[in-house]
């Protein structure tokens, strides 16, 4: 098999990843993806860091085994605590690695006019400081506010109902952005797209989301394109699914997610 034919992988820590694999397919339809979700961890956001950079070991070693020629963290939690790990596996087997932090801060920096950058993400990810860093890089001396949002992951997985709980729930994270006066806001987890409508309620129109689907899928197809392993026929790819959880449950809530269909979804053990 060569390069260019051969599959890119992507992991989340759920199905929320799909958000991102959603915006590939768009925009690189004849590229083959495989995609791993660690649903038997969900959710990464409040677990211990070192049970994670393992866990993201070994399902970096898992995609490589089974062809990866790109490996994708479509997980901001697993990006901010465990970047260096996949990096580390992926450059023993010669392959390079996209996450999903840097894209969004590079977009958020360069489309905020009042340079106050708002960032909702899970404990983990507010807690390695992995944004902070990442818009510092721009030097444009921005106000960076984070705020933690530990039960809106797990709320966006279950499917549960929008309803007034949510509601006040949503409000209560966002207060403190809007106190701050932000005019972009980063949604730091691949799940919450699926609540942007609600967010952009709750915060008006003038602040600009930005989401990790579009970010990264740009930078998958610079980074194939570069290393000259974009695959060049026409026709469209495939998409395969692999989960560490109830595959059942992952094909039910997956295709919401995904806004495609799924086939078979396999289980793996990690």
């Amino acid at each position: 098999m060569s390069d260019a034919s051969r599959p890119v992988g992507m992991f989340d820590s759920g199905v929320g990843g799909l958000t991102v694999l959603h915006e590939c397919l768009v925009s690189l339809p004849q590229e083959d993806f495989l995609y791993l979700g660690d649903t038997a961890l969900f959710p990464y956001g409040d677990k211990d860091p070192e049970l994670l950079r393992e866990r993201i070991r070994r399902i970096a070693e898992l995609l490589l085994d089974r062809g990866a020629k790109l490996l994708v963290i479509a997980c901001n939690t697993a990006t901010s605590v465990g970047e260096g790990v996949a990096r580390e596996v992926a450059a023993a087997r010669g392959v390079e690695v996209v996450p999903v932090v840097e894209p969004q801060a590079e977009i958020a920096s360069a489309i905020t006019a009042n340079a106050r950058v708002g960032v909702l993400a899970t404990p983990n990810t507010v807690e390695s400081g992995a944004y902070r860093r990442a818009l510092e890089t721009a030097g444009r001396g921005l106000e960076v506010i984070e705020v933690e949002a530990p039960d809106l992951a797990p709320f966006i997985q279950e499917g549960s109902l929008f309803d007034a709980d949510t509601m006040a729930m949503a409000r209560a994270y966002c207060e403190p952005l809007r106190e701050a006066g932000v005019d972009t806001l980063i949604l730091g987890c691949t799940h919450y797209p699926l609540v942007a409508p609600m967010l952009q309620r709750i915060l008006g129109r003038d602040v600009r989301l930005v989401s990790g689907g579009h970010a990264v899928a740009a930078a998958v197809q610079r980074t194939l394109e570069g290393s000259g392993i974009a695959r060049r026929t026409g026709g469209e790819g495939t998409y395969d699914f692999l989960c560490t959880g109830d595959c059942e449950a992952f094909h039910a809530i997956g295709t919401r997610f995904l806004q495609m269909p799924l086939g078979q979804v396999e289980r793996v053990e990690i």
